[in-house]
């Protein structure tokens, strides 16, 4: 094992870059070098963004979304459909339907799927927060936009099953060909779920 030429300090710096999502240790070595070669323009802003991020974001105690307010933007937009909530699993998969731009509705971030192999049930999840919204009257529309994934569909299934009996439409994003896609490049099971899913032209 060879021995490290970097102080402490620095050591410290990439073991926790290594433990960001995509990056390993030898990603983390470069991005600690790219950071410290460029101290002025990068590394010192950079911890200043970070301090400033650890001290003011917060997670939304209604729908799970991470801002500088509780509740956050989304949830206190008034221009915003207040009848139609997109179920997603993390709060990246609401950034991205933002990105979007494909409807101005609010949201719940379920924080996960339900998975029994990793210990995952549904007290882990914010399922009954998600039903108590339903509950209190006001939505008509849930769109269920999990992933297309055995645990994704587990938890769909839980959650309609919780949502049974609520006066409240059901629908999940559909399943099939990407725009642009051509079908030779597609695996079967996005084949299958696209027949099924055919509508009228």
């Amino acid at each position: 094992m060879s021995k490290s030429t970097a102080g402490p300090e620095i050591e410290r710096l990439i073991q926790l870059l290594a433990k960001m999502p995509g990056l390993g240790p030898r990603s983390a070595r470069r991005a600690a070098l790219h950071l410290i070669k460029s101290k002025e323009q990068l590394f010192a802003p950079l911890a200043a963004a970070m301090n400033e991020a650890l001290e003011k974001v917060r997670v939304c105690s209604r729908c799970g979304n991470v801002d500088t307010s509780d509740p956050c933007t989304i949830c206190t937009d008034p221009r915003r459909d207040a009848g139609v909530l997109i179920v997603v699993e993390e709060v990246a998969d609401l950034w991205a339907l933002e990105r979007a731009a494909a409807m101005n509705v609010r949201y719940h971030v379920l924080g996960g799927t339900l998975s029994p192999l990793d210990g995952i049930g549904p007290d882990d999840l914010n399922i009954k927060e998600l039903v108590s919204r339903v509950a209190e009257g006001g939505i008509s529309e849930i769109i269920l936009a999990v992933n297309a994934t055995v645990e994704g569909q587990t938890t769909s299934h839980y959650i309609t099953d919780q949502l049974a009996g609520l006066d409240v439409k059901i629908t999940r994003l559909a399943h099939g060909v990407p725009v642009g896609g051509e079908l030779d490049y597609l695996d079967e099971g996005t084949l299958t779920a696209a027949l099924k899913s055919r509508s009228a032209f």
